[in-house]
This record gives structure tokens, sequence and C-alpha cells, in this order.
């Protein structure tokens, strides 16, 4: 087996928790799969993957060399496609993490008018709120809200989210405006975790955290059913800018307590490989970082 089939193998490693799934994938037997990382790992004097009785895991050798074998085989099948006559066509598959609220705001028409635009690429999205491993989990690009995590990926500021308490102009003209989180013990709460009763909003007094606690009058499962509620008068809620921006801007809630708020919290475009990536996440991370940007539910209002 020559070198760039070795590269390929072991590329196919991406996103697989065993050998023999990652075997299945590339169509050859384990023995074959596990020869080829074996003279890899010989010939490069580095251990390249961890395998464990949960799976296998990449070192940082492993890490390292996959980037590289991802971009080097990407260039390869657009060198074929040149030779060929063939223009530089945006395709394959992209594999892409997203915070689960955005499932239902913001991403659903940046994604929708990426592939309008680019009907070649198949992108399939996870919606999960922890950072992701992005070379073990074989993910291309990742949607991330708050502090980023030492890494050598490269990540792109997009925008920005609050956290927002709200509440209809019927339910606040019947109930009163509550001037300090204490007064919240006096209103009637939306809890969006359907789960629990229990409420607890974060606040900041004087550039300190500020803990409220309290019990809801009504659970929601999601949080578009305590939007809808809150707008029809049920009581006050709290929840990211992003999902109430449309909200707020007309007029159907108004934000409370607005000097208690936290600072907002950035939200970044993470991938690897910069300007060295395939062209498929270029052109996904260009289009989808301009978008963002431009998009007024992540851009920051006046108290």
């Amino acid at each position: 087996m020559d070198r760039y089939h070795e590269m390929v193998i072991f590329r196919g490693l991406q996103g697989c928790r065993s050998l023999s799934m990652s075997a299945d994938r590339a169509g050859v037997a384990v023995t074959t799969l596990v020869r080829a990382i074996d003279r890899l790992e010989s010939r490069l004097k580095a251990r390249l993957i961890i395998r464990t009785t949960q799976g296998i895991a990449f070192t940082a050798a492993g890490e390292r060399f996959l980037a590289d074998a991802i971009r080097i085989l990407d260039e390869v099948e657009r060198s074929e496609s040149s030779a060929r006559g063939m223009p530089s066509v945006v395709e394959g598959r992209l594999n892409v993490i997203v915070p689960e609220l955005f499932s239902s705001y913001v991403y659903p028409e940046i994604i929708s008018e990426y592939s309008r635009q680019h009907p070649e690429v198949t992108v399939f999205t996870r919606f999960s709120d922890q950072y992701p491993a992005i070379l073990e989990d074989g993910i291309d690009i990742a949607l991330h809200v708050g502090s980023l995590p030492s890494s050598t990926l490269i990540a792109r500021q997009v925008g920005h989210v609050k956290t927002h308490v709200c509440g209809s102009p019927s339910y606040l003209g019947s109930y009163g405006e509550p001037q300090i989180p204490a007064q919240l013990r006096t209103h009637r709460l939306i809890a969006t975790q359907g789960h629990c009763e229990d409420i607890h909003w974060v606040f900041q007094f004087a550039g300190q955290p500020l803990s409220f606690k309290a019990t809801s009058q009504l659970r929601c499962a999601t949080a578009q059913a305590a939007i809808n509620a809150s707008c029809q008068g049920a009581g006050l809620l709290s929840g990211p800018s992003f999902a109430l921006h449309s909200y707020l801007d007309t007029g159907k809630l108004q934000r409370t307590l607005g000097s208690f708020e936290l600072p907002a919290a950035p939200i970044h475009l993470v991938y690897r490989e910069g300007r060295r990536a395939s062209l498929r996440v270029r052109s996904f991370v260009d289009y989808t970082v301009s978008a963002l940007r431009a998009h007024p539910a992540l851009q920051l209002v006046a108290n």
C-alpha cells in the first residue's frame, strides 16, 4: 500500500469511534487498516492514535497529521479536477456543530441560503451546547457561544449574545416593571426548562455576579413556547438576545432590568486550517461569517 492510500485510510478515522467503523467506511478489512496505521507510525516514529476500550483517540501528533492529510488530499482532488479541465466545484460533505437554540433562530435562514447557492455541498448539522473535539469528532466547522478554549484552531468572531429578561407590554402594564432583580419575586415567572420548575437567573451588580432563584409559575418545554406565552401576557422570561430579537423589534416584548444584565458573550465560527482549508469549508466560512456579522439579531443594542 502506497503513502497516498495510507493517508486516505488515516483520514477515514476522523469521526469514527472504532477501528471497525473506520474499516467499514474505507471498505477494507480491520487488519488492513491496522497494518496501514502501524506502517505510518513506524515511518513517522510517532504515535498517532490511542486505542482504548471506549474507541480511538488522536494524539497531538495524530491531530497534526490528520489536519495535513485532509488538506493534502483535498489539494490532490482539486489538482485532478483542474488537470481534467474541470472548474473548481464546491462539493462534498460538511460536518457542522451549532448550539441547540440556533436550530430555531438565525441558523435556518443562513443554512438554507448557503444550500441554495451551493447545491453540491451536503451539510450535516449537529446541535449541541458542548464545545466539540473538532478533529476527533470529524467536525469541520463549529459555531460557539462564549469564551474559547486555547487551541490552534481558527476562530472568527461573528457577533454577540446577551441574556434579556422580557415581558409583554400588557403584562408590564398590569404588574409593573421590576427595578431590581429582587422585585422579580412579586412577578409571574416563566421557566424554559420544561423538566424543572425552579428559576435560576444570573445578573450582575457593581461588576459582580448576582444570582436570583425562585419558583416559576409556568414551565415550558421549549424556548419558543416560553416566548409565545410571554407575548400573550403570561409573565416574564429570560432568554438569549438572538431568540428575542424579532419580538423586541416589533414591540411584542419589552426588556426590563437591562442595567443588571451580564456582559455580552462573543459568538465565534471555529474551524481548522485557515487559508489551507478545503474549498467547501472556505465557502461555508466566508458566507456564514458575512451573513452572521450582518444579522441584526447578533448585534449589540443599547439598554
